[in-house]
């Protein structure tokens, strides 16, 4: 049942968990197909450092744009507001995106996302053992299901030679996006999720930018063109392409999507659902990159999907 909430400075908003869920599940889905475009990005030579200062300056550049038009009085930042997005600038969105491209390019992405989506965990942990709230045990078993559901779907079984740098870089990354919905969470109560957003991927940007500068940026492989070859269809498209989709589709609007649940939803409970986001992985890379997709693999996302439902009953 929806239920209405205040926060400083707002009027009354409707907490509306089912709501909150869709968005996050619509989010994963853009994911997994962002997943999909990035791996034909960087299979055409691009690096993981440059797809990620791609996107997060991209990004920035679009939502600045959007509230310059709307409201350009939501970008006003507070001296008390600063380090606060410094920190999810950079150790937040820079951070999880990198350590992710990182991860994957040392180790089959499967293993990479089963060590991210470690993340819901340590936020579960995180609330019940530092911020000292209570968390319901049906949350434990529903990260339980959704973590045996995501084995199956990365077929983890099947045999794997870990590299403990892939490995770390991972786990790394499972800290970030930990990070990242925790801070998400705690801005949502006094400042919207655009704007939230917007300033934490300028920040990004610009740290991207120091640590590599854009005049260094091979602009030709930009005109470049990949076939996406897959079990259902077979097409041919340019690399800018690839990167408007994987901006607006893969960043802008999932990253909204994600925010804006948190006004619906716990953080515990954002990060449960996300773990659905390799199934969707799996499926696009099925459609569009010919990938296989077993028996196993889909009994193991339906797993996912029987925890998030148990979470989702959590109340």
């Amino acid at each position: 049942m929806a239920e209405p909430i205040l926060t400083a400075g707002e009027a009354p908003r409707v907490r509306n968990p089912l709501l909150g869920y869709a968005m996050v599940l619509a989010a994963t889905c853009m994911w997994g197909i962002n997943g999909t475009v990035s791996k034909a990005i960087l299979g055409d030579g691009l690096s993981s450092l440059r797809l990620t200062e791609v996107r997060s300056t991209a990004a920035a550049v679009v939502l600045a744009a959007v509230l310059v038009v709307t409201e350009p009085s939501r970008l006003r930042v507070r001296r008390d507001e600063v380090l606060f997005l410094l920190a999810f600038g950079i150790f937040g969105l820079a951070m999880v995106q990198w350590l992710y491209f990182f991860a994957i390019h040392r180790l089959e992405i499967g293993i990479a996302l089963l060590i991210q989506y470690t993340a819901p965990v340590l936020i579960a942990l995180w609330v019940r053992f530092v911020v000292k709230e209570p968390v319901r045990r049906r949350i434990w078993v529903a990260l339980i299901l959704a973590l045996a559901g995501l084995s199956l779907v990365v077929d983890l079984w099947s045999g794997f030679s870990l590299d403990v740098v892939g490995a770390v870089a991972a786990l790394a990354a499972a800290v970030a996006f930990a990070l990242y919905i925790l801070l998400a969470e705690h801005a949502v109560g006094h400042r919207d999720p655009v704007s939230l957003l917007c300033l934490g991927f300028a920040i990004a940007a610009v740290f991207w930018a120091i640590v590599q500068p854009w005049w260094t940026f091979p602009g030709g492989i930009v005109d470049d063109s990949v076939t996406l070859d897959g079990a259902l269809f077979t097409t041919t498209t340019s690399v800018w392409v690839l990167m408007l989709t994987m901006i607006i589709v893969g960043t802008v609007v999932p990253f909204l999507l994600l925010v804006g649940a948190l006004r619906h939803i716990s953080a515990t409970r954002v990060g449960v659902t996300a773990m659905f986001e390799p199934v969707a992985g799996a499926l696009f890379a099925y459609a569009w990159l010919g990938e296989s997709l077993t028996t196993t693999q889909l009994i193991g996302g339906a797993i996912v999907l029987a925890g998030i439902l148990l979470a989702q009953t959590a109340r």
